[in-house]
């Protein structure tokens, strides 16, 4: 691997087409980068989860974040999701594919199964997630939190690596760190939930913000404690599943680098059209600079 830089070395935009990668449980490194550097992103937002893993893959740029820092140290509670999200829009991404360890809820979503959802539900209590406030009012639409055609991508990449993919599915997003009641497993199955996990809501919200296509490659590692006879979650066992599945996740995201258009027929890269709603002359100068990076293409 290359030295350590800074994003400022890059530019403040970076390179154009960059595809993020976050990697979760059991995904801390991303093997198969082309001259790979790892690079620290100051942010107004505080530090990320640790320097990002810039190289090439399949012809893109690529920078990769392990979501809960070396070692695994960060809870998901404790996760800066501004700083994140915020590192990779000032690397240039315009795309990220966030691989995240998940419970399933459905019988049909076996553990060592993949799941590409297309709706989340809110479980968390207390997180930051919206770059906005401090004199600026900003509202997004967020119907459809996941981008269509990069959700197809991973769906379709994984599909073809021999593994069993469920595109669709709601994706439940709780604090944790503890896993769920048995009464709150069978209340998100009557709630047509298909899948649990404690990060995608966040970092979704977020992307949304900053211009960002996003989607979710969920690596079932377990049935959640709903399912008559299972034992309750054990993280020796999920584990197990997560380290099974790292090498397909791995192999997933280079065929999207690859494969990825940069004219995708989304709407993700213009979701600021319409959400500022405060008057521009109303904006302090100190939210402005805070926010460049994520507010320069409206020219404020």
């Amino acid at each position: 691997m290359g030295g350590t830089g800074k994003a400022s070395d890059m530019g403040e935009t970076g390179e154009k087409g960059m595809l993020g990668v976050i990697g979760g449980s059991g995904l801390y490194s991303m093997d198969g980068l082309v001259g790979a550097t790892r690079v620290r992103v100051e942010t107004p937002f505080g530090e990320p989860s640790d320097a990002y893993v810039v190289g090439t893959v399949g012809g893109r740029r690529v920078a990769f974040l392990p979501r809960h820092g070396a070692g695994h140290r960060i809870l998901p509670s404790e996760l800066n999701f501004r700083a994140n999200i915020y590192g990779f829009k000032k690397l240039g991404a315009d795309a990220i594919v966030s691989v995240s360890a998940v419970g399933s809820l459905r019988e049909e979503i076996a553990p060592g199964h993949i799941v590409v959802p297309d709706q989340l539900l809110d479980r968390t209590r207390g997180r930051i997630s919206t770059f906005f406030g401090d004199g600026i009012v900003a509202h997004v639409g967020f119907a459809d939190p996941f981008c269509g055609p990069l959700s197809d991508l991973v769906a379709g990449g994984a599909r073809s690596l021999g593994a069993t993919v469920h595109r669709g599915g709601t994706y439940v997003c709780m604090e944790g760190p503890q896993f769920s009641t048995r009464a709150e497993s069978h209340l998100y199955r009557s709630q047509g939930a298909h899948i649990i996990g404690m990060t995608s809501l966040q970092e979704a919200k977020l992307a949304r913000e900053a211009e960002i296509c996003f989607a979710t490659m969920a690596l079932a590692t377990d049935y959640d404690c709903w399912r008559e006879g299972e034992e309750a979650v054990e993280i020796e066992k999920v584990l197990a599943v997560l380290a099974a599945n790292v090498d397909l996740a791995r192999k997933t995201v280079a065929l999207v680098a690859g494969g990825i258009d940069d004219a995708r027929g989304c709407g993700c890269r213009r979701s600021l059209d319409h959400a500022v709603i405060t008057a521009r002359a109303a904006i302090p100068q100190r939210t402005r600079d805070k926010l460049a990076v994520i507010l320069g293409r409206l020219g404020l």
